[in-house]
C-alpha cells in the first residue's frame, strides 16, 4: 500500500516535486547570480575601469584584485558608495545606488575579472614614441588653439603643465606635467573617453573626444613629461627676481645708514670758518 503524506499526496510524488522545486530554486539562484555578475561587469566597465584594473596592475587608481579580502564586502561597498567616508580623498563620488555598488562588488568577488586578466601579459608594452604631428595637434587642443570636433572646452581652462613652450593654464584642477607616467597611453585613453570625474562628465556631456583627439593629447602629455627633466619650474624665475629685489633693498638701506654718519656740511666750510677765526 502506497503511503501518503500531506493532504493525501503520495510520499514518492511529494519527494519528486520537492526535488524539482529545489532544482528550480538552484537554477534560478544560479541564473540570478550570473545576471548580477553580468550587470556588475557592465557597471565596472562603465564606472571603474577608467581608473582601476583587476589583476593588471595600478592605473590611475590601485589594482582592485583582492580588495574585498582587504576591506571586506561591506567596506568595499561603502568605499564604492561614499569614498570620502572610506577615507579615499582622491576617488570621486560616482553617485551610484547601493544596488549598483553591490553588483560591482559582487563582480569583484566573482573572480571573473581576475580570470580575464590572467590571460594577459603581466608587463605592459613600452609606450610608442610620439609622432611630431600628433604632439603638435595635442598641444593645440590642450591650449585651445584648435577646437575639439564636438566643441568641448580646452584642457588648459582647468589644467596646467610645466613647459616653456606651452601657454600657462588654469589651476582649477590638477597639474598634468607627469600625468603620462601615472596613467600611460591606455589609462589616458580610458579617462578621456569616459571620465570618472563629475566635473569632466558635465563639461564633455554630448561633446565626447574622438579617438584621434585622445591619441594626440596622449602624445602631447608624453612629450611634456619627456622634456620635464631639463625644465626649470616656472616659479623659479619669480623667486630669483624676488631674491634679487630684496638684495637691492638691503644694499640701499646699508648705504643710506652709512651715509647718514657723514658730515652734512661741506669740508671747505670748516676750513673757511677756522681761517676767519684765526684773523
Amino acid at each position: 500500500m502506497q503511503s501518503r503524506g500531506h493532504e493525501g499526496i503520495p510520499h514518492a510524488r511529494l519527494r519528486f516535486w520537492s526535488g524539482r522545486s529545489l532544482l528550480g530554486a538552484l537554477l534560478l539562484s544560479a541564473y540570478c547570480a550570473s545576471g548580477a555578475a553580468a550587470d556588475g561587469a557592465a557597471l565596472f566597465e562603465a564606472n571603474c575601469s577608467a581608473c582601476h584594473s583587476i589583476g593588471e596592475g595600478p592605473k590611475v587608481g590601485p589594482d582592485l584584485k583582492g580588495v574585498i579580502a582587504k576591506r571586506g564586502k561591506e567596506g568595499t561597498v561603502l568605499a564604492t558608495l561614499d569614498p570620502a567616508a572610506a577615507r579615499l580623498p582622491n576617488m570621486p563620488n560616482l553617485g551610484l545606488s547601493k544596488a549598483d555598488a553591490e553588483a560591482i562588488v559582487g563582480f569583484l568577488g566573482s573572480g571573473a575579472g581576475t580570470a580575464a586578466a590572467a590571460g594577459k601579459e603581466s608587463a605592459p608594452a613600452p609606450a610608442a614614441e610620439p609622432q611630431p604631428a600628433d604632439i603638435a595637434r595635442g598641444q593645440e587642443l590642450f591650449e585651445g588653439k584648435q577646437r575639439f570636433a564636438k566643441g568641448g572646452p580646452s584642457c588648459n581652462a582647468c589644467h596646467d603643465v610645466n613647459s616653456d613652450s606651452v601657454a600657462r593654464g588654469g589651476i582649477l584642477a590638477s597639474e598634468l606635467t607627469l600625468v603620462f607616467s601615472r596613467m600611460g597611453t591606455k589609462g589616458l585613453q580610458s579617462v578621456l573617453a569616459r571620465s570618472p570625474f563629475p566635473v569632466m562628465q558635465a563639461a564633455y556631456a554630448g561633446r565626447e573626444l574622438s579617438e584621434q583627439e585622445i591619441l594626440a593629447l596622449a602624445a602631447f602629455f608624453q612629450q611634456v613629461e619627456k622634456g620635464y627633466a631639463g625644465q626649470m619650474p616656472r616659479e623659479t624665475g619669480w623667486k630669483m627676481f624676488a631674491a634679487a629685489l630684496c638684495g637691492v633693498l638691503v644694499l640701499l638701506t646699508l648705504f643710506s645708514l652709512s651715509g647718514s654718519r657723514r658730515k652734512k656740511r661741506s669740508v671747505n666750510q670748516d676750513i673757511y670758518d677756522r681761517q676767519v677765526a684765526s684773523e
